[in-house]
């Protein structure tokens, strides 16, 4: 694709999906052309907030829209195969919110599909792109603390949520792993890769999905991660991580953050902060760039969230919920 603007489809209508759009509108570049929904009414109300064109009633339509260049898929997370798959085996592009799928299963489906039709596909693992998360990235790469040897990090709310709650449905994939434990893990995986052990412990709900859960990942670098994700306790959502000649703290938004302060054995700490043009830290515009930098140069998936990241994560999840017996309904594995 040449500079033109990328054309984009926006699929569901609750709240991350209203934030994206949000930031796709401010974008010169972009152009938000449909959204679809499970009910007109929903899609309708959608489009009229956002000046969007075209509102469906059903998935089917937009993913057969072949005025749309990629297809952002915002439902929650236990219908992402489904949503994602359609749009991929109708030839669109794909960015998809995370948790990436239910299961590993369901995401090396989405992953063989996208290979087989040619098309783009992206987790919307928004901490991936953002600006301030890739200059830590690239310090920690150069050297800057030494080898990493700790991890820690944590995603809490404090809630309560009700039964009746998304979170608390296992229907819907409920529970703090993998709307919230995803950020924490994804971190660790960002900074060491995959994981050669998995340790959890957790608290479930009556209805059988964890309300917190504590993870232990080790290396056989020999690293650690102590990660914690919960949805019953507000948490400082902080992260650090400490190396062999000094440590890295992010005081608070980890995932999105607005500075960190770099400790060096004998010099004193130097703060990081964001650049004020990159926007609010709680933009999406980052991965918006991203996706659209991608299709314009023929990319199937982006360096920044690669899909065999993607996968790792899967895994990681995988193995996490199989040590604190969370399962959902009908979920095959």
């Amino acid at each position: 694709m040449a500079e033109e603007r990328v054309r984009w489809g926006v699929l569901a209508t609750g709240g991350i999906a209203a934030a994206f759009t949000a930031d796709l509108v401010d974008l010169p570049d972009a152009e938000v052309v449909a959204v679809a929904s499970r009910t007109e009414a929903s899609a309708g109300a959608f489009a009229e907030r956002f000046g969007i064109p075209r509102a469906y009633g059903d998935w089917e339509t937009l993913a057969a829209d072949e005025d749309v260049d990629v297809v952002y898929v915002a439902t929650p997370h236990a219908a992402h195969r489904a949503a994602a798959g359609l749009c991929l085996e109708a030839g669109r592009n794909v960015l998809c919110e995370k948790a990436f799928t239910l299961n590993t299963r369901e995401a090396r489906e989405l992953v063989d599909l996208a290979a087989r039709h040619g098309s783009f596909l992206m987790e919307a693992m928004w901490m991936y792109c953002n600006p301030l998360v890739r200059r830590l990235k690239g310090l920690l790469d150069d050297g800057a603390i030494g080898e990493v040897r700790t991890v820690q990090a944590d995603f809490g709310l404090a809630g309560p949520f009700p039964p009746t709650h998304r979170l608390r449905d296992p229907a819907q994939g409920g529970g703090a792993l993998l709307d919230l434990g995803v950020y924490p893990v994804s971190f660790a995986h960002l900074l060491l890769g995959e994981p050669s052990d998995v340790m959890a412990r957790a608290v479930l709900s009556e209805e059988s999905v964890d309300l917190q859960t504590g993870m232990l990942l080790s290396w056989e670098s020999g690293a650690l991660a102590s990660l914690h994700c919960s949805l019953v306790g507000g948490t400082s959502v902080s992260a650090s991580v400490t190396g062999s000649l000094g440590r890295i703290d992010i005081p608070g938004g980890f995932f999105h953050p607005d500075r960190f302060v770099l400790h060096r054995d004998g010099r004193d700490p130097e703060e990081f902060t964001a650049d004020p043009a990159d926007g609010p830290r709680t933009s999406l515009k980052h991965e918006a760039l991203e996706v659209m930098r991608c299709l314009r140069a023929g990319e199937r998936e982006s360096p920044l969230v690669p899909l065999d990241g993607t996968l790792a994560v899967m895994r990681t999840l995988d193995t996490v919920r199989d040590r604190i017996g969370v399962h959902y309904p009908n979920e095959q594995r």
